[in-house]
């Protein structure tokens, strides 16, 4: 294959040529882009190991669950316009797991007010069982009128609380499927 080589128009400039080239190499630039570039992780603190997409980042706040102030992690990534993300708390008490659940589904549902959908239940390896998990699609717009997707899965071990997300404009279903996949407690 032949490289172009684009040269400056001789006389009178060309602005349509320059906007086609520049429309073109836009578009080779845009084929050469990879797909997503999965990877497992394992943050030390966290047991969890999840595969994602790009390499996430950790944050920390402290925040009110289930009537404690606990120490929320986070750890998360964006890619292909997607965000990616896992949090997590520990509670001090079993009995405080579901209600911690309800309280992290309930703020989702209101941080992203919309149209909720249940999903097939998510079966995470090492997971709790717990009545109060859920797998969600939330559904909504953005002041702006754009759409804003998410899917999210609570999940617990013992009296850690999980959230797992991917949310986008779009949500496609490959890599919402292979992040939630990926998931494992340890």
């Amino acid at each position: 294959m032949r490289p172009i080589v684009l040269q400056p128009a001789r006389g009178v400039a060309r602005p349509r040529q320059a906007r086609s080239a520049a429309v073109v190499l836009a578009l080779a630039l845009a084929g050469c882009a990879p797909a997503l570039d999965w990877r497992q992780v394992q943050p030390d603190d966290a047991g969890v190991q999840a595969l994602y997409p790009c390499k996430p980042r950790s944050h920390e706040r402290t925040v009110r669950l289930a009537g404690n102030e606990v120490r929320m992690r986070m750890y998360a990534c964006q890619a292909q316009g997607l965000t990616f993300g896992i949090t997590y708390a520990d509670l001090p008490s079993p009995a405080q797991v579901g209600p911690a659940l309800r309280e992290l589904r309930d703020a989702a549902s209101t941080h992203l007010p919309g149209v909720a959908h249940a999903l097939p239940p998510l079966q995470v390896p090492g997971m709790t069982p717990q009545p109060d998990a859920a797998h969600l699609r939330l559904e909504a717009r953005r002041p702006d009128g754009r759409p804003l997707v998410q899917e999210a899965a609570f999940f617990a071990r013992g009296t850690r609380v999980y959230q797992a997300n991917v949310v986008g404009e779009r949500l496609p279903e490959e890599p919402a499927q292979t992040f939630f996949a990926g998931l494992a407690l340890r």
